[in-house]
C-alpha cells in the first residue's frame, strides 16, 4: 500500500466522524474570528502598539507600522484569510491562506518576547495545520498527481543551453567594465568568474527543463 492510499485511509476516517466535523467548524469560525481584530489597526494605518522602541516589541511594531502601504497590506492580507475562513464554501482558500500567516506571526511572537502570546500564536499555528490536513483531499493532487510527459531535451539540447549562460558572462563582464560597477582592479577575472556562474546557472536551468512534467494531468483516481 503506497503512501498515496494510507493517507486517504486516515484522512476518510477522520473526516466523517461527527465529532471532527463539529470541532473543524468551531476551528474555522475561531481563528476567522481571531483575524478580524488586529487586521483592523492595519487596514486603517494605525499604530498596532503603543509601546516605546526600547521594547523589543514596540521596535518590532512601529518599524512595520512605518512601512507604509506594506503594513496594510498585512492588515488586508488577515481580513481576506478571516473572510475565505468564515466562508464555509471557501474555507479550503482560508486554511491555505491563513496557515503561513500565522506561522510567521507565531515566529515573530517568540522571536521578540511576546509574554505569553507566543503560546496563543503556537496553539493557533497548529489549528490552521489542522485545518490544512482537514483539505487534504483538495490539495493532494499537488502532490501526487503528475503530468502525462517530460520534456524531450537531448544531452546536446542541454550542453546548449548551458554554454549559453555560460557565454553570456563575456557580455556582462564588458558592460561591467564599461559602466565601472564594483570598481574593480581586475574585470578579466570578472568576466571569469561571471562566465562560471553563467554556466552554474545554465545547468540548472537545463537540469529543470529536462525533467519538467508537460502535456495533461495523468488520468488517477482522486476519490
Amino acid at each position: 500500500m503506497g503512501i498515496e492510499q494510507i493517507l486517504d485511509g486516515i484522512h476518510g476516517s477522520v473526516i466523517k466522524r461527527r465529532w471532527a466535523q463539529g470541532y473543524t467548524a468551531f476551528v474555522r469560525v475561531l481563528l476567522g474570528l481571531a483575524f478580524i481584530p488586529p487586521s483592523i489597526p492595519k487596514i486603517m494605518n494605525q499604530p498596532f502598539t503603543v509601546l516605546p522602541d526600547s521594547n523589543p516589541v514596540g521596535a518590532y511594531f512601529n518599524a512595520l507600522y512605518n512601512t507604509g502601504f506594506y503594513y496594510n497590506f498585512l492588515g488586508w492580507s488577515q481580513l481576506i484569510a478571516a473572510i475565505l475562513l468564515l466562508i464555509p464554501r471557501t474555507s479550503h482558500l482560508g486554511a491555505l491562506m491563513f496557515f503561513p500567516i500565522i506561522v510567521n506571526i507565531a515566529i515573530l511572537t517568540s522571536s521578540v518576547g511576546f509574554v505569553g502570546t507566543w503560546l496563543i500564536t503556537l496553539l493557533m499555528a497548529l489549528a490552521g495545520l489542522y485545518l490544512v490536513g482537514w483539505e487534504y483531499d483538495r490539495w493532494k493532487g499537488l502532490i501526487f498527481r503528475d503530468r502525462e510527459w517530460r520534456t524531450k531535451a537531448s544531452w546536446k539540447g542541454m550542453a546548449g543551453i548551458a554554454a549559453f549562460f555560460a557565454a553570456g558572462g563575456i557580455p556582462m563582464g564588458i558592460l561591467w567594465y564599461w559602466i565601472g560597477l564594483g570598481n574593480f582592479p581586475n574585470y578579466l577575472s570578472v568576466t571569469g568568474i561571471l562566465v562560471g556562474i553563467g554556466l552554474v546557472f545554465g545547468i540548472l536551468v537545463a537540469v529543470h527543463y529536462r525533467l519538467m512534467p508537460v502535456g495533461r494531468l495523468a488520468e488517477t483516481d482522486l476519490k
